[in-house]
């Protein structure tokens, strides 16, 4: 059977016609987004933890430092929203200012992870299969590797600071990029569109940088908003035992921390402390699954 000649007149149809199929798929994840309560409810908590940590000079009613002695280790009240600690401060004050930490610590420690991760994932999964695996070893090396070990290992020789607590952030957390994206470029490199750019004589820093790398970005994305949490709590963490960040600067480790030496008689300072903990985890977590379903129905949640 023969094919009849397209029609040139056709292409500028058969392009909107295109155009107008890719806009009503996207505003049909968009309504499927926006109908979602958990996607919902994870964005909600998500942009009110970014405008609390980014806003926090202009939200805390005190300075995060300012002690007032006679009010020292107060409950609740319109004064005092969470409370006072053992020397007056203010704890809801203190919360927002330590947003601004987990915020720093989150978005430098996740970004830098990430490229690090994507670069040596691609690499992985597209070179000789000697590199693949020494790359795999040290993936395995640094994930077997207890966390709180390396940071007791690099306090003892540098001294407890929060570049101590972003540098193993970084390491900890880029296996876990890096696997994603081997495997991503691993499905990719025999595929017909990348042989065909090779046969053309593409180089490989151009067929990763144009063609593999856009389409393993999504899933690392995705796996970037799902780490935002597990970020923040390696930080809370470190800064809870004494080797993250130091007194006097707030953080919500250093708050439960102080809140656990008084937890008989003050524990207000405990339960607020941890409630920003529990619900940027909730709001990263629940966002996270959300942009997977969207993005990668097969392995959505089944609904």
């Amino acid at each position: 059977m023969s094919v009849p000649p397209s029609d040139p007149a056709s292409a500028p149809a058969v392009a909107a016609e295109l155009r107008e199929s890719a806009g009503r798929e996207r505003r049909e994840k968009l309504r499927g987004f926006l109908t979602d309560w958990q996607a919902v409810t994870g964005l909600i908590l998500v942009v009110a933890f970014f405008a609390s940590a980014i806003f926090a000079p202009w939200l805390a009613p005190y300075d995060p430092n300012a002690m007032d002695i006679p009010a020292r280790m107060s409950g609740p009240t319109w004064a005092h929203l969470a409370g006072t600690d053992q020397l007056g401060r203010d704890t809801f004050s203190r919360i927002l200012y330590g947003g601004r930490v987990a915020l720093y610590i989150a978005a430098i420690g996740v970004s830098v992870s990430l490229i690090i991760g994507l670069v040596l994932g691609m690499i992985a999964g597209y070179g000789p299969r000697w590199l693949d695996n020494l790359l795999l070893l040290a993936f395995d090396a640094v994930r077997s590797f207890p966390a709180i070990i390396l940071a007791l290992a690099t306090v003892a020789l540098t001294g407890p600071s929060l570049t101590v607590v972003l540098a193993i952030v970084i390491i900890t957390t880029i296996p876990s990029y890096g696997r994603v994206a081997r495997t991503a470029t691993m499905a990719l490199r025999h595929t017909e569109f990348i042989l065909a750019e090779r046969s053309l004589g593409a180089s490989t820093p151009r067929i990763l940088l144009h063609h593999v790398m856009p389409n393993v970005i999504g899933p690392l994305l995705i796996l970037a908003a799902m780490e935002v949490p597990v970020v923040v709590s390696i930080e809370a963490g470190l800064s809870f035992l004494g080797i993250g960040v130091l007194p006097p600067k707030a953080s919500w480790g250093t708050i439960l921390n102080e809140g656990y030496l008084v937890i008989r008689d003050a524990p207000w300072m405990v339960i607020a402390g941890g409630i920003p903990l529990i619900l940027t985890t909730l709001g990263f977590t629940f966002l996270g699954e959300a942009l997977r379903d969207v993005f990668d129905p097969r392995m959505g949640r089944g609904r």
